[in-house]
């Protein structure tokens, strides 16, 4: 199929290319270049893109494409906290064209990048697809309001499917650091410590950024009947473990290092445990990263690349980077860039 992957220079779009690529898909990637340059290591071989803001893309530009993988967004809790609006712009208003706009042009799949951040506090039983959706932050909300909106377009030559990613881990060439896994492994590495702000105790499901990316390759060779208009949990029973649970096993890893669970921001009211069985059964679909095999290949990625602590919490950390991007002049209020038009 020809693909286009939306954010493909971003943390899972620079997993993600090359295995549709090995799989033989023909891709194209589109991406504003917000994170372009947030590097560790080898810089990746990008595909050919189109270098354009996502509230600016044009029924054109879509034409020719099977399908859609849309995995562009304000993907940050922080920074929703702090720009609700532009988040909602871009994640919801902006997704929801884009796929209008993909219907137009004659797409037949868009695969939805969603988050099983939608079902905010759960407690402890295993939620499934069917279960309430409780978003508890902004970012979480887009998701629920372009999952119903792009629904609601589907028919016979429109066909969505919603991907709801657990919370993603492993290292990828353009790293993210602030997400739960990266950052326990990314802290211990430089200061020795596995630091905690929360008590500890809620449930977090984790899934490989491969992993993400071979559910996605899944979907879009799957039949248009399994797939339509259907919403999947994208992870495995195995990774849903508690914050404390998830530390645990990087001090297990990172050499020295030690637990500190200090309680200092309070209970988190995000807590759920997930049920991926509907994905093994429709799909076949089967993660296969651990944890610990995260922990240690983050470990071993970060070492290797001589990982510092500036580029840690401020290129590799979503909110400071476009933070810095701006007082560079770079991006506007509405994080519009201004330095490549």
């Amino acid at each position: 199929m020809r693909v286009l992957v939306t954010g493909h220079q971003g943390y899972l779009g620079t997993v993600m290319v090359p295995i549709l690529q090995t799989a033989g898909h023909d891709v194209v990637g589109l991406d504003t270049g917000y994170f372009a340059d947030c590097v560790l290591g080898d810089v990746p071989n990008d595909p050919p893109g189109l270098q354009v803001d996502l509230r600016d893309v044009t029924v054109d530009q879509l034409s020719g494409f099977d399908a859609v993988i849309h995995l562009a967004a304000l993907s940050n809790d922080p920074l929703g906290a702090l720009a609700p609006q532009i988040t909602y712009d871009i994640n919801h208003h902006a997704s929801v064209r884009l796929a209008r706009l993909a219907k137009d042009a004659g797409v037949g799949r868009f695969l939805y990048a969603s988050t099983c951040s939608v079902y905010g506090s759960a407690g402890d039983d295993l939620v499934t697809e069917n279960a309430p959706l409780r978003p508890l932050t902004p970012y979480a909300e887009s998701k629920v309001r372009v999952e119903d909106d792009v629904a609601a377009i589907a028919d016979a030559s429109f066909s969505p499917v919603f991907l709801r990613n657990a919370t993603a881990f492993g290292f990828s060439p353009r790293l993210r650091a602030d997400i739960v896994l990266n950052n326990l492994v990314g802290h211990a590495v430089l200061t020795g410590d596995v630091r905690v702000l929360s008590d500890g105790t809620p449930w977090r499901p984790l899934v490989h950024a491969r992993d993400i990316a071979k559910a996605f390759v899944i979907a879009l060779d799957a039949p248009v009947e399994k797939i339509h208009c259907a919403a999947y949990n994208v992870g495995t029973e195995a990774n849903n473990l508690t914050v404390a649970e998830i530390a645990q096993s990087v001090v297990d890893v990172v050499p020295g290092a030690q637990l500190l669970i200090t309680g200092e921001s309070g209970a988190d009211p995000r807590s759920y445990r997930v049920d991926f069985s509907a994905i093994r059964s429709a799909l076949a679909y089967e993660a296969e990263w651990s944890i610990p095999d995260g922990a240690a290949e983050l470990y071993k990625e970060y070492t290797a690349a001589g990982l510092t602590s500036h580029d840690f919490f401020n290129r590799f950390t979503r909110l400071p980077h476009l933070e810095g991007l701006q007082r560079a002049g770079a991006l506007d209020a509405s994080m519009r860039r201004l330095d490549r038009e």
